[in-house]
């Protein structure tokens, strides 16, 4: 706010070079088509299949289902407001349907516990994996190496719980091992928090440096509710899924398995469970065996009986066995994929109807509200840093149609990339991967730029362009593996360099371009010439002035510190709780 500008890549002008905005505006125009347009358009026809699955619109030959639908519907309405209120309509907004989508996502915790039974019984069901925060390196059972391996098998033990085993590189597992967190999170979210104009053009927007800083320990006490109204609930889905209390799940799983040769669970008229063999030209098989005893121990799959809750053990033969077992991993994906659809899916099967109109109301208006943040972020950075910069004496009424026509490009962009975030494994995974191999060279540049005078420009720009272009390479090689393009079916030649970076974690690889990048900015500035000091006064804490000092200080008190001091003892507290 010092610096009194409109975009964080401005400031990186103010900082370093007009080289630097410009590499900085195209890194965050592309972070905005991958990370927010095309997945605020996802999320929407999301809410739409799932709500409304029926719903079909054909139009000449092209028929368009409820997800289309309801992705066009979101892009339109939004379109239409941001157009109309602009910015203004947008903090507006944002405001009002953050109680409603607040208090509604309240209600889905409550009322999912409810048919679930309680706290206890969901840490019973997902068990201590899901609640720790701070998992192994490599999964129990599993031989960590340092050779690029990855030969793990998935089986069921005798209890029906899925055990691995093999051996593996340590940095190819992707159940978020704490290392990779430890290090990766922190980037992606001062990134996000802290340097991404979408967010930041709300506390550039504020009258005063006062009012910046408390509407941000507002939004951060604010960002402790989804660990307990968003994450809560997807585990509360995945648990009454296990235990077979919504039916809307197996229907689902019934739909997607009828189309392959799996092993598919069932519960008949009178409540029993049975397996059923689904084949292209067989299905209701009822596979028993005639002395059920024999195989307890082997064989024997627990499942919790409808009526009662009490684990049934279904006695299968060992052909039937070993055909489970091929065909776990294909269950596994199905459920995966299920994960985007838990929220919508537990409004609509636990919430009553009342509230559940509330609930959608909320959760559609912060669909909107989101892309309709990021159509004028995305306006503002292409006309202010890009446009301006080649046509100075454009007119405010042409700036604004620019605007609007870059904007308009980039939801076409963002809806052709929609099959690429369809074809990973779910909507999270995804989002954190793309903002993992974007965020690190943005976060070096600022924060070192910050808080290091000495770096310069040339560091700065430098910094971006590799750390940019090694998140790219990194896209390139996942995409056609996640699109399963012709040759890329089963991925790339085991042991070649390209399966060994699509096999390498996300997480880690973040952190391998965050080394990269701050070593380029350091070495590239201090073999170039040092910045001018009077030029950057006030932009770094090595340049601030005591007139700026005793103004920053004049604008919090104690109750700004107390805040900020119990905000981080709750955060810690989590952490400490979520620990299995």
């Amino acid at each position: 706010m010092r610096s009194k500008v409109f975009t964080m890549p401005e400031f990186l002008e103010k900082r370093f070079s007009p080289w630097s905005r410009w590499v900085l505006s195209i890194i965050s125009l592309v972070a905005y088509i991958l990370t927010k347009i095309a997945v605020g358009i996802f999320a929407g026809g999301i809410v739409f299949s799932v709500l409304l699955p029926e719903l079909k619109l054909t139009v000449d030959s092209i028929t368009l289902d409820s997800f289309w639908i309801g992705s066009f519907l979101v892009i339109i309405l939004t379109g239409l407001y941001t157009v109309l209120g602009g910015l203004r309509a947008v903090a507006y907004t944002e405001a009002l349907q953050t109680f409603v989508l607040v208090f509604g996502s309240i209600m889905v915790t409550i009322f999912g516990l409810v048919k679930l039974g309680g706290w206890y019984q969901l840490h019973d069901i997902c068990g201590s994996d899901m609640f720790n925060l701070w998992k192994p390196l490599v999964p129990d059972g599993v031989e960590g190496t340092w050779a690029p391996v990855h030969e793990v098998t998935t089986t069921l033990n005798a209890n029906g719980d899925m055990v691995q085993s093999g051996r593996m590189a340590w940095y190819f597992n992707d159940r978020y091992p704490w290392l990779s967190m430890l290090f990766c999170a922190p980037v992606i979210g001062l990134w996000y928090w802290c340097t991404d104009q979408y967010i930041v053009q709300r506390a550039l927007g504020a009258p005063n440096e006062r009012m910046a800083r408390r509407g941000s320990i507002f939004a951060s006490f604010l960002k402790l509710l989804p660990v307990f109204i968003f994450i809560i609930p997807g585990m509360i889905c995945f648990a009454i899924y296990q235990s077979g209390k919504l039916n809307a799940l197996a229907t689902f799983e019934k739909v997607e398995n009828m189309q392959n040769d799996v092993f598919l669970l069932n519960i008949d008229e009178q409540g029993q469970v049975i397996y059923q063999l689904i084949e292209k030209d067989m299905i209701n098989r009822w596979i028993q065996q005639d002395d059920p005893q024999a195989n307890l121990a082997q064989y024997g799959i627990p499942h919790p009986h409808p009526a009662t809750g009490q684990d049934t053990l279904v006695y299968i033969n060992q052909a039937t066995y070993q055909k489970w077992n091929e065909t776990q991993d294909k269950r596994l994906r199905y459920v995966a994929r299920k994960k985007n659809e838990a929220f919508p899916l537990l409004v609509r099967e636990v919430l009553p109807p009342g509230i559940r109109g509330i609930v959608v109301a909320g959760l559609l208006a912060a669909l909107m509200s989101s892309l309709a943040g990021v159509f004028n972020a995305s306006s503002t950075l292409f006309t202010m840093d890009l446009y301006s910069k080649f046509r100075p004496q454009a007119s405010q009424h042409r700036l604004v149609w620019i605007g609007r026509i870059a904007t308009s490009a980039m939801v076409v962009i963002g809806l052709l990339w929609i099959p690429v975030i369809k074809g990973g494994r779910n909507l999270y995974d995804y989002l954190q991967g793309v903002q993992a191999y974007l965020a690190p060279p943005i976060f070096v540049v600022f924060f070192l730029g910050v808080f290091w005078k000495r770096l310069n420009g040339k560091g700065c720009l430098w910094a971006l362009i590799v750390g940019f272009s090694l998140g790219i390479l990194r896209l390139l090689i996942d995409t056609p593996v996640t699109l399963k393009m012709a040759g890329f079916e089963n991925g790339y030649t085991a042991g070649s360099f390209f399966w060994i970076i699509n096999k390498t974690f996300f997480q880690y690889y973040s952190i391998f371009i965050f080394i990269v990048c701050v070593l380029v900015m350091i070495i590239v500035s201090f073999t170039t010439g040092r910045p001018d000091y009077t030029h950057i006064s006030g932009l770094t804490y090595g340049t601030v002035t005591t007139e700026d000092r005793q103004i920053s200080r004049s604008s919090w008190s104690k109750i700004d510190v107390i805040l900020s001091v119990v905000l981080l003892a709750i955060i810690v507290v989590i952490y400490m709780y979520f620990t299995g």
